[in-house]
């Protein structure tokens, strides 16, 4: 039998995308499943078209919530809609994302509370509402935090909200991993090239209290070359063998390694360059020439 049969994960941005193809994924594997996501009507369609996937036996491991991840009550009450639907909780994808891009100038206070609120809050709600329960149930578990690979890659002009709050659940998966460790759960960091998904049309579900999103500098630049990307049940199944492998990092795009090698090594010889510094030096500072 399959360790994960019958395991109960939580999926926001589950109505298209990564989310869904997460939820595919898990409910291949024998898991039962709640999808969550702030679009309603899709939510309704993505379920329906599931259920119809598999068989009538099976209609009941399929449960939607709606929920606005950048919202704390609103994910806790997803975690309780969850407890109340199937009774426990082992899995949870803190997936859903939204992009606005611009330059440092152009971004509005609008723009870096949107996708603070969604991309970063979002994570930190759903590890906070869920957390404790896995561990209260004591059969353990694992948290998947949706970043990006910019949020590893270093700089990329134009997106300065998108990937602060990128690298912002890198670090904090890192810590909750860490923490998970007593907690008896494991957490892994899903940083994805290009997939094929409508992200660039999240600016649809912007609260008016954000204002419009002004630039799209960076979203036209790059939107067709996401569309042309990796298919998200790919990544799904990739997400399900990672968690089983119990791995920090879930990379789809290995190709994009020399990059990040790159980047290292500019780190490194800043390191290199520190230890010769005549601050450092002069004053004896640890680590520094000669000291």
């Amino acid at each position: 039998m399959d360790p994960m049969e019958g395991r109960v994960a939580f999926v926001t941005g589950a109505a298209s995308g990564i989310g869904l193809g997460m939820t595919r994924a898990f409910l291949g594997a024998g898991m039962k499943v709640m999808l969550a996501d702030i679009e309603q009507r899709a939510l309704n369609r993505t379920v329906a078209a599931l259920r119809a996937e598999l068989p009538p036996t099976r209609a009941g491991d399929v449960s939607a919530v709606t929920v606005d991840v950048a919202q704390r009550r609103s994910v806790m009450d997803a975690a309780q809609a969850t407890l109340a639907a199937f009774g426990k909780v082992h899995i949870v994808c803190n997936n859903a994302g939204v992009s606005s891009g611009g330059n440092i100038e152009d971004c509005t206070e609008g723009d870096w509370n949107w996708l603070i609120g969604v991309n970063f809050l979002g994570v930190i709600h759903g590890c906070q509402a869920f957390i404790p329960l896995i561990k209260s149930q004591g059969e353990g578990g694992h948290i998947v935090n949706t970043s990006s690979m910019a949020g590893v890659l270093g700089a990329m002009a134009s997106w300065s909200p998108y990937n602060s709050t990128k690298y912002a659940v890198v670090g904090l998966t890192e810590v909750i991993r860490q923490e998970g460790r007593e907690g008896g759960y494991g957490a892994s960091v899903l940083c994805p090239g290009g997939v094929a998904t409508n992200i660039f049309e999240s600016p649809r579900n912007r609260g008016t209290q954000y204002g419009p999103q002004v630039s799209t500098v960076a979203r036209d630049v790059t939107a067709e070359g996401i569309r042309q990307g990796l298919d998200p049940n790919i990544v799904g199944r990739l997400v399900l063998e990672a968690i089983r492998a119990n791995r920090l990092f879930i990379f789809t795009d290995p190709r994009l390694r020399g990059r990040v090698e790159r980047r290292h090594e500019k780190m490194m010889a800043d390191f290199e360059w520190a230890v010769h510094s005549q601050a450092l030096v002069e004053s004896g500072a640890p680590g520094a020439a000669n000291s």
